[in-house]
């Protein structure tokens, strides 16, 4: 299982390994950066610029003021924002503290927030005002030490800072009344930081740097314990993998990053925010990226070179009449990943973009990244998640842990640096996840090429099996989202009396003009009799996670409650 095929298919720029050494810390990696790019911009945010100097300065104060809190080293923080430039100064602030890093998805019912606060045993919350009521009518908030509170518009100036906090407040009406003891303002917790001294901490590559809590897509959220040294070795995996691409950039240019991504989920934690810290590069941060029009009307207005984005965001991009307006010919890294990128939508962008979407497969407990298809190749989308990453090694596994057959369908298995050290106070989850020779268990079903390249036939558990036949929901959706009325769709499997399980496809139209017929018609044409849907609906919108994953899962328990 230690044999590497794919080290064959390796352009000569890219190594077959990385020294994890070379960032022990994500500390050592925010310091650098602070020093090497002082004079640099790392943000912007709705118009306005903060250099890498303004995110220093930021994070020693509230660091600072995290200590005033009698915190101990390894204590959690949660961190409850969208992408705004608070959220870049919490993560320093609580890494230089020694502190643990929490991500927390804004969009949580209190339900939810509730378990991963208690889950996690956070002492401290940042978070930003419009979720304030949900904190509040979250019982476990009243765990916390101290409440640090955001606005939109702190970092933007008095004026522009009053005028946006007016309109988000009042006029958007996106901020539901909330009391919270024990909290502070951004601002003021600042101001306070700055009256004291920052005292560093010593920090090495096995402390804990963040606990990323699993989506929850296959049941609880559970907290993916991840060391200093494995997101720094994901950084340097994913710089060697990019390098190519990079180099192409003019000399003297400052590559910028478009982040809409969620910054508190893995992908843009890594491969958009320390990746770019790492490199100097810029990032523009889109803090909401489902309202299409002004995502393109912020990116018109900048020259961009990397997009690391999901299949609904490059989806819904093209889907917009102001696709058009905005200039894609500076890209050099579009990387698509949270789930399948489809052929048809790989397909448009290439044509429209003139970019090609190279796929990369990660989870929350492989830091994300363990493999990706090769960028600044011209290589275009191949349906596959590419190659491991240096360093990582990939096997395809059967139950009982043994590796399958060249070519033969089994469990997508993952060792390296990168790998987490275990799931958060759950030693029975992590056992079961890991094999007795350290390879972490996916959940993914794929096979393995000859060359090393890898393929991901679906999640284990969203398998349906139709008279005893094995169907794949991905290679069903494919087909069905190759129909040009198809704007999106999913398939999940559903209790039949003759087949044990049969097919429901799902479909958001493009137009009211699509008919079941069609569509029928249509798979029909492309897959074989048992693959066929034997239930097709029709919705106005999917259930998505924020990162804009389909919940498959909870489309199967509407039908089952039904």
């Amino acid at each position: 299982m230690t044999e590497r095929p794919w080290l064959a298919a390796y352009p000569p720029e890219i190594p077959e390994d990385i020294d994890p050494e070379r960032i022990p810390t994500l500390v050592q990696l925010l310091n650098q950066a602070f020093i090497q790019y002082a004079d640099r911009t790392a943000l912007h945010f709705m118009g306005a610029r903060f250099s890498y100097r303004q995110l220093d300065d930021y994070s020693v104060a509230l660091a600072a003021y995290l200590q005033t809190l009698s915190l101990s080293k390894g204590d959690r923080v949660a961190l409850m924002m969208p992408n705004v430039p608070q959220y870049a100064a919490a993560v320093a602030a609580v890494l230089r503290a020694g502190l643990v890093v929490v991500n927390v998805n804004p969009l949580y019912t209190a339900s939810e927030l509730d378990h991963q606060l208690k889950d996690s045993g956070a002492k401290v919350m940042v978070v930003l005002e419009n979720f304030g009521a949900t904190v509040q009518n979250c019982p476990a908030h009243r765990q916390l030490d101290k409440i640090i509170v955001c606005s939109m518009g702190d970092c933007l100036g008095l004026i522009k800072g009053s005028i946006v906090n007016y309109v988000v407040r009042h006029s958007k009406k996106l901020v539901a009344p909330f009391t919270l003891e024990r909290s502070i303002r951004y601002p003021d917790a600042i101001r306070e930081g700055e009256r004291h001294a920052f005292a560093p901490v010593e920090v090495g590559p096995d402390d804990v740097a963040a606990l990323q809590y699993t989506g929850g897509t296959t049941g609880v959220a559970k907290g993916a314990v991840l060391l200093h040294r494995n997101l720094g070795a994901n950084v340097l995996q994913v710089q060697a993998w990019y390098g190519p691409a990079l180099k192409t950039i003019s000399q003297g240019e400052q590559p910028l990053c478009v982040c809409a991504l969620p910054l508190y989920h893995i992908f843009a934690f890594t491969v958009c925010f320390l990746l770019s810290m790492r490199l100097g590069h810029q990032v523009l941060l889109i803090p909401n990226p489902r309202d299409m029009k002004a995502v393109l009307g912020e990116l018109g207005k900048y020259e961009f070179h990397t997009l690391p984005a999901v299949n609904t965001l490059f989806n819904g991009l093209m889907s917009h009449p102001d696709f058009d307006k905005v200039n894609w010919k500076n890209l050099r890294v579009v990387v698509g990943g949270g789930a399948a990128v489809q052929s048809s939508v790989a397909e448009r962008w290439l044509q429209r973009a003139g970019q090609p979407i190279v796929e990369g497969y990660g989870l929350s407990e492989t830091s994300p990244v363990a493999s990706c298809n090769f960028v600044g190749t011209g290589q275009k989308a191949s349906g596959s998640i590419g190659y491991p990453m240096p360093g990582t090694d990939m096997a395809i596994l059967d139950d009982a842990g043994e590796p399958v057959a060249q070519g033969e369908r089994g469990e997508v298995c993952i060792r390296g640096p990168q790998v987490m050290a275990g799931y958060w106070q759950r030693p029975d989850e992590t056992a079961k996840s890991m094999t007795e020779d350290g390879f972490f268990r996916s959940g993914d079903i794929g096979i393995m090429e000859p060359d090393g390249m890898f393929r991901i036939v679906d999640r284990k558990k969203d398998m349906v099996l139709v008279s005893g036949f094995n169907v794949y929901p991905n290679e069903v959706e494919d087909v069905a989202a190759s129909f040009p009325g198809v704007a999106e769709c999913a398939v999940v499997g559903v209790p039949d009396e003759k087949t044990g399980e049969a097919i429901k496809l799902v479909v958001v139209r493009k137009s009211a003009d699509v008919t079941e017929a069609q569509l029928r018609a249509h798979c029909a044409e492309h897959l074989t009799g048992y693959k066929r849907p034997k239930y097709i609906e029709f919705r106005d919108n999917l259930p998505k996670t924020p990162v804009g994953k389909i919940l498959r899962r909870e489309l199967r328990d509407e039908t089952t409650k039904a």
